[in-house]
Order: C-alpha cells, then sequence, then structure tokens
C-alpha cells in the first residue's frame, strides 16, 4: 500500500506553519577578526510561498540557511519553525526536529552514489521513523523521475540528480524546505526546470521554501525575491 503522507499536502497549514526569524545576531570568528554574518535578520515565509535571497558571496546567505535549518544557532534573536522556538530544544531534540521537520536540497544533489533514486528516499523514510510500507514510486512521479527508480547518481544527468535531491528533500512531508544554489551545475534550460518543479512543489506540499541563489535568470518562478548584503535582507529586487 502506497503511503499518501509524502504525497498529500498538509490539509491545515497555517501562517504558524512556515518559518519565522525575529531579529537574528550571529557573529563568526575570533576576537578582532569576528564579523557578524547576520546582522539582525527577520523572515517570514508561509506555507506554500517560495522565497529567493540573492546577494554577493559573504553576505550571510550560508549563515541565514545555517539558522533557518537548526543547524547553528544565533548569538540572539529567534528562530520558530512550525510555531516551534528552535532556541527551546535541546541538541538532540534540535536533531530530531531537523530530521523530521526541515528538507534540504543541495548544490548537487548530495546523492549516495552506491544507492538507487528509489533507495535515497528509502533511506531518509527508515532515519526518520517512517512506515515500512512507504514506497517512493509516486513521490518520483511527482517530479518526473518514475522512470528511472532504479538508476544509480552517476547514470543520471544533473538535472534528474537535482529533481531526485527534491523529491528526497519532501520524503518526510517539511514544514520547511531550504535550497543552496540548485542550478550551479546545470545549464540555462535545466536551471528553469529544477527551479519551476521546486515552485510547483512547494505549493502542491504548503512548504515553507527558501531559497539561496546567484543565478537572476530563474527568479521568475519565485514569489518573493530579496537580497542580502553584509548581514541584512536589505531590499526586495
Amino acid at each position: 500500500m502506497t503511503d499518501t503522507r509524502t504525497l498529500t499536502p498538509p490539509a491545515t497549514a497555517t501562517a504558524s506553519a512556515g518559518l519565522s526569524i525575529r531579529d537574528a545576531v550571529m557573529e563568526l570568528g575570533d576576537g578582532d577578526t569576528r564579523v557578524r554574518a547576520l546582522d539582525g535578520v527577520s523572515l517570514d515565509v508561509a506555507p506554500g510561498e517560495f522565497v529567493a535571497i540573492v546577494g554577493p558571496s559573504g553576505s550571510g546567505k550560508s549563515s541565514l540557511l545555517a539558522v533557518a535549518g537548526a543547524l547553528a544557532t544565533p548569538d540572539s534573536g529567534q528562530v520558530s519553525i512550525h510555531g516551534q522556538d528552535l532556541g527551546q530544544l535541546s541538541r538532540a531534540r534540535r536533531a530530531d526536529f531537523r530530521l523530521h521537520t526541515i528538507g534540504f536540497v543541495f548544490q548537487s544533489g548530495n546523492l549516495i552514489p552506491a544507492l538507487t533514486a528509489a533507495d535515497q528516499l528509502r533511506l531518509v523514510n527508515k532515519l526518520a521513523g517512517g512506515p515500512r510500507s512507504f514506497d517512493p514510486t509516486e513521490l518520483l512521479a511527482a517530479v518526473g523521475m518514475a522512470g528511472k527508480a532504479k538508476n544509480r547518481p552517476g547514470q543520471l544527468s544533473g538535472g534528474e540528480r537535482q529533481r531526485v535531491g527534491i523529491a528526497r528533500a519532501l520524503v518526510t512531508r517539511p514544514s520547511v524546505l531550504l535550497v543552496d544554489e540548485p542550478t550551479a551545475a546545470l545549464d540555462r534550460a535545466r536551471s528553469h526546470e529544477v527551479v519551476g518543479l521546486l515552485a510547483e512543489q512547494s505549493r502542491e506540499f504548503g512548504v515553507a521554501t527558501v531559497m539561496v541563489t546567484h543565478d537572476h535568470g530563474v527568479l521568475e518562478h519565485c514569489d518573493r525575491v530579496l537580497e542580502m548584503t553584509d548581514g541584512r535582507l536589505t531590499a526586495s529586487v
């Protein structure tokens, strides 16, 4: 029996189910070399909304993804997902919350070379304690990869690997999806294909999605575009 939890968008998505960052400050480095990677950043992303963050290297985009993904804790400020203040969680509970509530899509798919496309998804389901009846077929079909379920990463194109990466990120039906430079290794046509798919899946599954990118050519697919400079979200572009 197919596990439809991976395919059915949340029925009760509300504003509290998205991502909320309030006045986040984070400094990196030691002594005189400390820099403020995040300088009072505030950001709300609603369920089903697809937001892009653009800006030069070193502007704080990676730090923003780190605190949004519960991979780092800001020195001050608040980060909440699905109404849960991440600052109130222990390290162990934060790791468990991250596994079940946050999906990540990386620059090159970041797939395990020895596993087939289907097994990439099965592994995430197993790690998250999902049902034994989990069937990745329909989720792969949702990203146009049903016919490549038995292929390993080395047998897939860059765009196909990214599609599998998107499907894998949606296995636990997360509240938040964080995407790091998904078009870095893709040509123009595949870049539009992948980012368009991210937008489509964000809306279908009711996921609050934040994408960091240098690729201004794909911004037409986003609901909002924000610019980051010197640790601040400075303007909409």
